[in-house]
């Protein structure tokens, strides 16, 4: 079997500057994913907060429809709770 490129028999040992290229490549992209994600998780938090903060805040359709809260219902045929003493 040929050898290729510069593998000679006399030559065989640990190839480290390969080695080391490769783990600077992968420390690399565990950074880049890991700073992904941490962005969209403060983008998500952030529109998930804006869009809590919208929810507690009447629409201008529904303060203009409807100015004053609808009054309590009350169930038919029922007497009303006693006081307890």
């Amino acid at each position: 079997m040929p050898l290729r490129g510069n593998h000679r028999p006399e030559s065989r040992g640990i190839d480290w500057l390969g080695i080391g290229r490769t783990a600077l490549i992968q420390v690399l992209v565990l950074l880049a994913l890991a700073a992904a994600v941490v962005r969209y998780l403060e983008w998500s938090s952030d529109t998930n907060w804006a869009e809590f903060l919208a929810a507690g805040e009447p629409s201008a359709a529904a303060a203009m429809h409807d100015p004053q809260p609808a009054p309590a219902q009350t169930v038919k045929n029922k007497m009303p709770c006693r006081p307890r003493t």
